[in-house]
Parts: C-alpha cells; sequence; structure tokens
C-alpha cells in the first residue's frame, strides 16, 4: 500500500515536502513499514520535513509515470526520490521504454518545481549481459543528461550478504534497511544543497532561513555512524 507520513513543523515555515516515488524496494515489502528506509528517514530528518511515501510494490515505470501528475499536484514536494525500473528490468521491459518513461517523470518533477533524486539499478544477468549493460546504462545517462544528485546502486552495501535478504533474495531484510538509508544520506545531502541554493537564487522569502537548516542537519545526520553490530558482514561467497 502507500505510506503517507506528514509531519508538521514546529515553527510557521513551511517544512520540506521529500516525496519517494519508488517500488517494494521502498515499500518496506515483507517487513514492518516503520522499519523501512523510508521511515527510518523520517525519524532522522525530524520536524522540518514531510516525507511521502508514493511507493507501491510491484510498481513499474509505466505505473509510476501514469500516477506522478497527481501525486506532484496533490503534495507539490520540493524533492522527488525517483526509485523506480527494477520491475521493468526483471520483466525484460525495452531498456528505452524505461529510460523514456523515467525521463519524463524527471521532467514532470521539474516542471512543478521540484528537484529530483535518481536512484539506479543493477539486475542479474537473466536475458543476457547486453541486456543488462544497457538497463543499468540508462540510468547514467538520465543523471547525466539532467544534471541529477544520482545514487547508481543504492543496495550496494547489502548486495553481498545474503543474510540481509528475505526468502526471496531479492527484498531486503529490517537489518539492511539502516544500512540502506547510510547509503542514500550523502547523496540527499548534494540534493538538499540544491534546493537550498535554488531558494536563495529565486527570492529571500521567510522558507530560505528554514531551507538553509537543511544542510546543517543533514551534515548532523551523516556524522552518525551505524553501531558496529549493524554493520555489514560480507560475504566471500553469496548464495
Amino acid at each position: 500500500g502507500v505510506l503517507c507520513i506528514s509531519l508538521l513543523t514546529s515553527n510557521s515555515h513551511a517544512s520540506t515536502k521529500i516525496l519517494v516515488w519508488g517500488d517494494s524496494l521502498s515499500a518496506a515489502y515483507g517487513i514492518p513499514v516503520e522499519k523501512g528506509w523510508v521511515s527510518l528517514l523520517e525519524e532522522k530528518l525530524g520536524d522540518d520535513f514531510e516525507v511521502i511515501n508514493g511507493s507501491i510494490s510491484g510498481e513499474t515505470t509505466q505505473g509510476g509515470l501514469t500516477r506522478l501528475p497527481a501525486a506532484l499536484k496533490n503534495h507539490t514536494p520540493d524533492l522527488v526520490i525517483l526509485e523506480l525500473g527494477a520491475n521493468d528490468g526483471l520483466r525484460g521491459f525495452p531498456p528505452q521504454i524505461t529510460k523514456n518513461n523515467l525521463q519524463q517523470m524527471i521532467e514532470k518533477s521539474n516542471q512543478a518545481d521540484a528537484k529530483v533524486v535518481l536512484f539506479g539499478m543493477k539486475i542479474p544477468p537473466n536475458y543476457g549481459v547486453v541486456y543488462s549493460e544497457k538497463f543499468e546504462e540508462q540510468f547514467v545517462q538520465l543523471a547525466n543528461d539532467y544534471n541529477l544528485p544520482f545514487i547508481p546502486f543504492f543496495l550496494k552495501d547489502v548486495i553481498e550478504n545474503i543474510e540481509f535478504f528475505q526468502a526471496d533474495e531479492l527484498h531486503p531484510t529490517a537489518a539492511a534497511q539502516p544500512i540502506i538509508l547510510e547509503t542514500i544520506l550523502p547523496t540527499l545531502n548534494i540534493a538538499f544543497d540544491n534546493i537550498t541554493q535554488n531558494e536563495a537564487d529565486t527570492n529571500s522569502n521567510p522558507k530560505e532561513t528554514s531551507q538553509s537548516a537543511v544542510k546543517d542537519l543533514i551534515e548532523r545526520v551523516l556524522q552518525e555512524t551505524l553501531p558496529k553490530s549493524e554493520a555489514p558482514k560480507i560475504l566471500k561467497n553469496p548464495a
């Protein structure tokens, strides 16, 4: 289902709105919603933010594109975290179709005055090495074309440890979610810098003060480290 987390700010400034637009990897599939990386992000960021999780398990880029205009209108986000494409790849959709859908979502977000963070994805070579390479390259091309903050593979710090995956070997466990979040945060810091700069360039309204504090908040969050007991244990020969 769709999780919507709304936070009231402690002052009169408008909160920074983050729309997470993904699939089961962001929808906390198979684990309690509150243990998913999106909920953990909301907990870390606090009251200056409103986090809207529009992720749906099984979602494709076409489905995301169809739903996005209404979400942009209803939520008016400052930032869209675009995490779609895995299901396209698993189903063998032509990479060009996936790329076109992602491109339209990026452009629609920008037209709605929202910055975009793009998440890339890697897939098993079920459809051959050439398909996998084209699939992965489309994300890189879009990030370069639109100069987006980009995470090539946000599961990179858990992928080699089978213990961090559920029985289907596709969806991360609850224990993997804090590690995934730590992988994501540095790139989000870049995105918030972009938002702050945009506010400074366009006007000097009260929201600028709130946005300028975002960077300090994210930098503080990035200083936090995971307990050693939660550090990833990489297996040399994952099953």
